[in-house]
């Protein structure tokens, strides 16, 4: 039996507040960035950004510039930073701005590639840093910390001088990438103390046209002072070893219109602050957010796996509900700095009730803690080359829900899905995945869609599908395309593209699903499909049959004389998809390598494997790789290029000796809030499996020792130096051997041990964990060789 879900896109509410706000932009500037009580606009036009969470002091800043181009081309047009304090001046008086820690030069590559630049300027940070990023020494002064204490503000003040002075001339008014500014983090019950934040940062001298604060947990602001920011997160680190999977999280993979997340950071403060209310700013701001989770951190006592699927759909979901701006925390891993009084990670020797790594933030990112493509970069990037083309509709479009939506966050029979529209367009988004508890899939579904302010309404597909476990997509309603109107196709936006003249629309299909393209018959003078059939059903004509892959390109000659095409990629193909201006013009590249854009060159990141790429719209001139004349051969409407195999591409075995098997494992202890804390080192040096790992010379540049391993906790060493560090959780462990001291791990090797995990130890492990504890092993290492190959034109 068919099952028909109906909803109805009301006419567009009133306009929304502008000018209410006290943000301003700098003067004269071209594109000035507005504030109204529903979106963002840049330019006079609606503006979503997407902005990526990466911390500049925890990454080598000889990378630094490689990864900001890899984010770019992720679809992030913001990077966000915690400018963590004890990063700089751990020892009073002693503010390093040198190296990892170059802050002017971070914001400088950032504007050089046209990314905007959030720095997070605390004081208080968090960000899982001892003492919440103040310095020891902060702390041990005889004030009270994140209040109006004077004791405390003198020793902000001077702290945000010091980062107004590095930031001199960034700003907006001076041509550069600051767009906004957060003051503090997750202060909760404190709004006078955010405000005497932000006058101290002002008269420092920072300047943006956005101030912001993070406002999960129900917080209070001062009124109309900060651009409240939310999050949400699909698993939680900070929850109990056991407890289930937290409501919190769950409520994500919903669709909703509650912004607010009081789980987040939770376990600091209470989930409910007295005398506010969830959301208490809808009214008069757009829901944006700076923490979508892009992964999840491990602490010890809880250690949770995050799938690319969950980060897929929960970003998704959250452009359905209505957000105008798409922040995610991380987007970018790191690793923390060494310290020179003490390590610098959150523990229970700092009083947080969570014990993490002394060294990786890896935070299971789509860029990992070694510039690792992972494949939820991919999934977000699909997503974010939707918002680059399209963003500007969607921002003031509002959510509407269904009438007939889940029961509640039990409900997984109920199909969740909602609509972006104004009245007269739209786009219907799908959320049918979430982590932990798959949901059913949903056979003979339909979707009808009226909008109040056109006639009719529209009815999709035009026979019944399934919509598989696991799927989530978006779908676009009555799109304007070079003149052509699409009334509705079963497969996603990508993003445009000129072609020989013709402007392409670029989808992606959705696994299960067969595409199938609605056009207006008014506005189609004729159309060619290299598959399937068009037939005209009603005012539409229909394309049905439609093979997707890179030759599935509809084209179009419109009513007004216009040319349009609708290129419809297969769901494995799209995620191969980057857009980006190389030789000259915007092109899409396929390659299941990573690309990133750099003015006249493109740049493929891969695994030391022969590989190719695809181009649309082909480069006049063939493309040399790496000096060599690239191979050409058509790939549908794409031209494939063949990337030479460079030399010396065996790779060696590793040599890995066990040293000494492990001993019992040590009893749990426990810490702050009874949780486990991680063993004392002295069992590392006792009753750990070791193993000495030879680090061969002439390794390439980038590449990585990859453990198979299982157990508890796992620590690298170079001679008496700790140089990386997990904690097991099913997952592959890599080190990168460029952080290495090459030196010295020539002479002495890499020595790894593995501690075994206590069978009563209050752990939470994942399933993709192995079951048996009290053992611990490295069952196999291999070396990753990562290449990069430049192409140029001829």
């Amino acid at each position: 039996m068919t099952r028909a879900h109906r909803l109805r896109v009301p006419a567009p509410a009133a306009p929304p507040l502008t000018g209410h706000l006290p943000f301003t932009d700098a003067p004269g500037v071209a594109d000035p960035i507005e504030v109204t009580s529903r979106w963002l606009t840049r330019g006079g036009r609606p503006w979503f950004p997407v902005s990526g969470e990466f911390h500049y002091s925890r990454y080598p800043a000889g990378e630094w510039e490689e990864e900001l181009l890899k984010m770019k081309a992720g679809g992030v047009t913001a990077v966000a930073s915690y400018v963590i304090w004890i990063h700089h001046e751990e020892i009073e008086g002693q503010v390093r701005f040198d190296g990892d820690r170059d802050l002017r030069r971070f914001v400088e590559l950032c504007a050089r590639h046209g990314l905007d630049f959030v720095p997070r300027i605390g004081p208080w940070s968090h960000a899982e840093v001892r003492g919440g990023g103040l310095p020891d020494w902060v702390l041990a002064r005889d004030c009270e910390p994140r209040t109006d204490d004077p004791a405390y503000l003198a020793a902000v003040r001077p702290w945000f001088a010091a980062i107004a002075e590095q930031l001199k001339g960034l700003d907006r008014a001076h041509g550069g990438p600051i767009v906004a500014i957060q003051i503090e983090n997750e202060l909760y019950d404190q709004p006078g103390h955010l405000l005497t934040l932000k006058r101290m940062a002002q008269e420092a001298g920072l300047s943006a046209p956005l101030w912001t604060s993070t406002a999960w947990g129900g917080v209070r602001l001062p009124p109309d002072e900060l651009l409240p920011l939310y999050g949400g997160y699909t698993e939680a680190f900070w929850t109990e070893a056991d407890g289930r999977w937290p409501d919190t999280c769950r409520k994500h993979f919903f669709f909703t219109h509650q912004r607010d997340d009081e789980g987040i950071g939770s376990d600091l403060r209470p989930v409910t602050v007295r005398g506010s209310e969830p959301d208490a700013f809808a009214d008069r701001f757009p829901w944006a957010t700076c923490e979508l989770g892009g992964g999840m951190a491990m602490s010890y006592h809880r250690r949770p796996y995050v799938d690319p699927d969950d980060i897929g759909a929960l970003g998704l979901t959250k452009i359905g509900c209505g957000s105008v701006w798409q922040g995610f925390y991380m987007f970018h891993g790191g690793t923390n700095p060494p310290g020179e009084l003490s390590t610098l990670q959150e523990s229970h020797a700092t009083g947080y009730p969570n014990e993490l790594p002394v060294l990786t933030y890896d935070f299971q990112a789509p860029l990992g803690e070694y510039g690792q493509y992972r494949r939820t970069y991919h999934e977000l990037r699909l997503q974010h080359l939707l918002l680059a083309d399209f963003g500007h509709l969607i921002a003031p479009m509002e959510s509407v829900l269904p009438e007939e939506r889940p029961a509640g966050q039990f409900d997984r029979d109920t199909l969740r899905w909602a609509v972006r529209g104004d009245g007269a367009s739209g786009f219907l988004f799908v959320n049918n995945h979430q982590p932990h508890e798959p949901l059913p899939e949903h056979p003979e579904t339909t979707f009808t869609v009226e909008f109040a302010d056109s006639d009719g309404e529209l009815t999709l597909p035009s026979t019944p599908v399934t919509v598989p476990p696991g799927a989530y997509f978006c779908w676009p309603l009555r799109l304007e395309l070079a003149g052509l109107r699409l009334e509705w196709a079963t497969a996603q936006p990508v993003c445009r593209l000129d072609v020989g003249g013709r402007t392409v629309l670029v989808l992606a299909a959705t696994d299960g699903i067969a595409p199938e393209l609605a056009l207006d018959a008014d506005t189609v003078a004729s159309v060619s499909t290299p598959t399937g059939e068009v037939v005209p059903v009603g005012e539409r004509l229909l394309v049905t049959g439609l093979r997707p892959g890179t030759d599935a390109l509809v084209e179009v000659e419109t009513a007004d004389g216009g040319r349009a095409g609708l290129l419809v990629l297969d769901a494995a193909t799209a995620r191969t998809a980057y857009r980006g201006t190389a030789w000259g013009a915007e092109r899409l590249v396929l390659s299941a390598d990573g690309v990133v854009f750099d003015r006249d060159e493109v740049r493929l990141h891969g695994t030391g494997t022969a590989t190719s790429f695809a181009v649309l719209p082909a480069p006049e001139r063939a493309p040399v790789v790496d000096g060599v004349a690239a191979e050409a051969v058509a790939d549908g409407v794409f031209t494939r290029y063949a990337v030479p195999s460079g030399s010396g591409d065996e790779v060696p075995a590793v040599e890995v000796s066990l040293v000494r098997a492990a001993g019992p494992a040590p009893e749990a202890v426990t810490g702050v809030q009874g949780r486990a804390s991680v063993p004392a080192d002295k069992y590392f040096d006792t009753v750990a499996a070791e193993y000495r790992i030879e680090v061969p010379d002439g390794l390439p540049p980038g590449t990585l020792l990859r453990l198979h391993w299982h157990g508890d906790v796992g620590r690298a060493y170079v001679g008496g130096t700790l140089v990386a560090d997990q904690f097991s959780a099913g997952r592959v462990w890599d080190i990168g051997v460029d952080r290495l001291p090459a030196e010295a791990v020539r002479g002495e090797g890499l020595r790894v041990r593995v501690l075994p995990l206590h069978a009563r130890a209050p752990v939470q492990l994942p399933e993709q964990a192995c079951p048996e504890r009290e053992t611990a092993a490295v069952t196999h290492a291999e070396w990753i060789i990562r290449r990069t190959w430049k192409v140029r034109t001829g």
